[in-house]
């Protein structure tokens, strides 16, 4: 697939303006992906690895609601976020039958996940960074796509100067394959929903991130449009 990159036009109405001064923006729609995606995006983080709960933005208000605790002894030990403005859909998931070369996969219908190393200790979520793809693991849910991207935080100390998954410490990797494998399994149950298909480095992630963004524009690209009808651009 071509890493076609969607930019999105710079919008300037004075009532556009002036909702960004006063509200708060969306984390998955209000905010950029930043435009050095997909070389560097903006990630909107909603857990770090000492939360007890699992936390995630609420699509229809933009703030974070308890998703449910973390079972278990389960703790993901990266940051957990979103990339803002990218949507798991029919691109997502035609990259993923590639991948596989399974069929009837489709995309899971939520923005894309991403997994941020760095060796300083963030105390909480509900904050935005720039990150660099460096791989992802692909995931599965059941049929749907669900790819965790893999970033470094910029200019990280110890993992900045990463530029492949396979850099990292396999140990590290290890916790983010157990930890997702097992989130959701319930004691007992010899058929867990998720599966790890494989593991891939910075280009496919570029790929999977370009992905999501054809996607998200197809989802809600007429989202912007409406708005300038409504302003009477």
């Amino acid at each position: 697939m071509e890493n076609k990159v969607i930019t999105t036009k710079t919008r300037s109405s004075p009532l556009l303006e002036a909702m960004k001064i006063f509200f708060k923006p969306h984390p998955w729609h209000g905010i950029s992906i930043g435009e050095a995606a997909p070389d560097r995006v903006t990630c909107y983080i909603e857990i770090v690895p000492s939360d007890p709960v699992k936390y995630e933005v609420e699509k229809t208000t933009g703030y974070l609601r308890i998703d449910r605790p973390q079972k278990y002894s389960n703790a993901c030990p990266t940051l957990y976020g979103l990339i803002p403005q990218t949507f798991c859909g029919d691109q997502l998931a035609q990259l993923m039958m590639q991948r596989t070369g399974r069929n009837g996969i489709r995309g899971d219908g939520d923005p894309l996940d991403v997994c941020v190393l760095s060796e300083r200790p963030i105390s909480h979520g509900d904050l935005l960074l720039d990150a660099i793809p460096i791989g992802g693991l692909s995931m599965l849910d059941g049929d749907e796509a669900d790819d965790k991207v893999v970033a470094v935080l910029k200019d990280d100390p110890v993992f900045g100067e990463l530029t492949e998954l396979s850099q990292c410490p396999e140990r590290m990797i290890d916790r983010l394959k157990h930890y997702f494998l097992t989130y959701k399994q319930i004691p007992g149950n010899s058929s867990p929903s998720c599966e790890i298909t494989g593991v891939y480095g910075r280009d496919e992630a570029r790929s999977v991130i370009c992905a999501s963004q054809q996607d998200y524009e197809a989802r809600f690209g007429g989202l912007c449009a409406m708005f300038d009808e409504l302003v009477g651009k």
